[in-house]
């Protein structure tokens, strides 16, 4: 009779075991809960299960359903906390009660502080706020359908330091501290981004499926896990076999000796290498190129550490001095910021030596960077003090190690296919309580610009829904100012188009632009002015997220007074002129990068004058009478990189680029 009395009482402690109620991995200690609005509260739980949530001593319950899953909406609370959240045997502490925003989109969104930081030293070594709290979500996809949950991360709700911030979104770091100034109020960043994805892996399969059939059907074709683990497998073992064959031919070629690299040595003879300028030279080849500078140290900064700034390379690099390595970067983006220990410089001479590895491309420095050693208290900074800088010369030794044949590859990137990353990092997160959405992103899709207003209709719809928020804000950071010839491995000069150009660049702001327009939840955030000439990844993020803040400004607070950028509110052609007229007085005096075009669709540059709130297009001489009294189309900033643009309001914000087509 006891067995039997110990075995049910074991089979019932099984039956509560698995009774557990379960929750979403948002849901954490130290979160942040929308204030102002239902907060929904769900997970899931054995069919039939009742399930009791108390918070701020009061009790709410409900019961699963069929499938197990339940939802309790607390009522709309004021800002404060801490608070503890318990839901039946889970108890969260530390729950504060603020605005919660949503930061997504591709690379832009996702530069870490530790990018940004020489611009914003003191700024980010002086500041922690406990009641700015920051969630990353963890990279995820799914070719089959959405997810439940997304992937459990140790980056869960941490406060706001310097330590937490290293690793987390520029945009959002600035982003909340800039609302908890306006607002007072705890804030919740919640950082869910992917670099180098299309917009098209943030739609759901649902959105996409009347319109663009082929895009789900390409999803599809990886739904075949064996073959998808296969086929990244295949990959994984061709680099090891690429990587292994380069290194086998660095020791054969006497690159490598017991585990040193002679060339990187400060003693190695390279007086037969031949001599490149950085500023005019590329290495079009596959495997790897030695390039070495000697550089003299005086007494005052021997011995003593310092920080190697080695702009941006193309594409891989392994840096060394006198022979030890200071760092690596595998791929092109990151600035190469090597720091260098005590006692590694001597006084005289000493030897920088760069290993490029080439896959793809043509090996090369990007020029407009910073090439220089660094000492000094304040070498991380973005200005140390001129007598700790020592300009690294443009000249270089150069020998190529092992030339490569191409690496195979069939890679399965499944994060750029359509709906993967909706069904696994976008899905799960809804119905958390949000205040807005920011969306950066867009460099992916230069390509082919054309669908992107519908693709982005539809990603700002289909999240919406997923919310069944019709009004949720959404702010679109618009492309930033950028070089897109140098997006490919191979580098182009870095030369101004005076010239009217097709720009696909310009084409995505202008769906970024056009969108926003109309929709009444949605704001421009215009950066044209805050990018960088050679570098994808614009550093001064601050800035960005302060125009972000504006525009939720409007969006959310309802603040008429916040400053947006200038736009145009109407248009005529009166007298061979054009005339337009802005929604806000703009800074007067002549302006730059307008263009018109005839019948004939050629675009040609056009004089432009602003005064007040108006601005007086005219055509240049050669452009024919003729067409300004039949069809005309005028422009505003269409290039990739309009860096003569000049539109800005009275505070000093762009306008965005425009098209536009007129009739007399």
């Amino acid at each position: 009779m006891k067995k039997f009395v110990f075995l049910i009482t074991a089979l019932l402690s099984v039956s509560f075991l698995e009774a557990k109620v379960t929750m979403p991995q948002l849901f954490q200690s130290g979160m942040v809960l929308q204030r102002g609005k239902a907060i929904p509260i769900w997970g899931t739980a054995d069919a039939g299960e009742t399930v009791t949530v108390t918070f701020n001593k009061k009790q709410y319950a409900t019961v699963a359903d069929e499938q197990g899953r339940w939802r309790v909406d607390l009522p709309k609370m004021k800002a404060g906390g801490p608070y503890e959240l318990t839901v039946n045997g889970l108890r969260f502490t530390d729950v504060l009660i603020g605005d919660v925003w949503l930061c997504s989109g591709q690379s832009n969104i996702d530069v870490h502080i530790e990018r940004v930081y020489p611009q914003y030293v003191k700024e980010v070594d002086a500041y922690e706020n406990p009641q700015i709290r920051l969630f990353r979500v963890q990279n995820d996809t799914d070719t089959h359908g959405v997810k439940d949950d997304i992937r459990p991360t140790n980056i869960n709700w941490k406060p706001l330091n310097k330590q937490n911030a290293w690793p987390f979104s520029a945009v959002g770091y600035f982003l909340g501290k800039r609302m908890f100034e306006k607002t007072g109020v705890p804030q919740g960043i919640i950082v869910n981004s992917w670099g180098g994805t299309p917009i098209e892996a943030w739609i759901s399969a649902d959105s996409l499926q009347r319109d663009y059939p082929m895009l789900v059907r390409r999803t599809a074709m990886y739904q075949n896990d064996a073959y998808v683990k296969a086929q990244m497998q295949a990959n994984g073992e061709a680099g090891r076999q690429w990587d292994s064959l380069l290194n086998e031919g660095e020791e054969k070629g006497k690159g490598k000796e017991e585990g040193d690299y002679l060339y990187a040595s400060l003693a190695f003879d390279d007086s037969d290498w031949k001599t490149i300028n950085q500023n005019d030279w590329q290495w079009r080849g596959v495997g790897s190129v030695w390039l070495r500078q000697h550089i003299n140290i005086n007494k005052e900064h021997a011995r003593k550490a310092a920080r190697l700034l080695l702009g941006t390379l193309f594409d891989q690099d392994v840096t060394y001095l006198n022979g030890q390595e200071v760092g690596h970067t595998y791929y092109q983006y990151p600035p190469r910021r090597y720091d260098i220990p005590e006692g590694l410089l001597r006084e005289g001479d000493n030897v920088i030596t760069v290993r490029f590895i080439n896959k793809y491309g043509a090996a090369h420095f990007i020029p407009e960077k910073p090439y220089m050693l660094c000492f000094g208290d304040d070498r991380c900074s973005q200005n140390p003090m001129p007598g700790d800088v020592i300009p690294l010369g443009e000249t270089w030794k150069m020998h190529v190690g092992v030339e490569m044949p191409s690496c195979p590859s069939g890679d399965v990137s499944l994060q750029n296919l359509p709906t993967t990353l909706y069904n696994a990092v976008l899905h799960p997160l809804a119905p958390y309580a949000l205040s807005g959405v920011v969306w950066y992103q867009g460099e992916s899709n230069t390509g082919n610009p054309a669908p992107y207003a519908d693709y982005l209709k539809k990603l700002m719809g289909c999240w919406r829904d997923r919310w069944q928020d019709q009004q949720m804000p959404f702010v679109i950071v618009q492309l930033a100012n950028y070089d897109g010839r140098q997006q490919t491995g191979f580098p182009r000069p870095v030369v101004y188009q005076e010239e009217p150009v097709n720009s696909g660049w310009a084409q995505l702001r202008e769906a970024q632009r056009t969108v926003a327009k109309a929709d009444p939840y949605a704001e421009l955030a215009v950066i044209n002015d805050l990018g960088e000439t050679v570098d994808i990844h614009p550093l001064r993020k601050k800035e960005v997220a302060e125009r972000v803040g504006l525009c939720f400004d409007r969006l959310v607070f309802h603040d008429k007074k916040a400053s947006l950028s200038p736009e145009v509110v109407s248009a005529e052609v009166k007298d061979a002129q054009i005339i337009l007229t802005l929604d806000q007085p703009i800074q007067s005096g002549e302006l730059h990068e307008f263009e018109i075009a005839g019948s004939d669709g050629k675009f040609v540059n056009a004089e432009a004058t602003a005064n007040g709130n108006t601005i007086v297009v005219k055509a240049a001489a050669n452009f024919s009478l003729f067409t300004l009294h039949s069809s005309l189309k005028l422009r505003y900033a269409w290039k990739d990189n309009p860096l003569k643009a000049n539109v800005r309001s009275l505070g000093g914000l762009p306008m965005s680029s425009f098209e536009m087509n007129l009739k007399e």
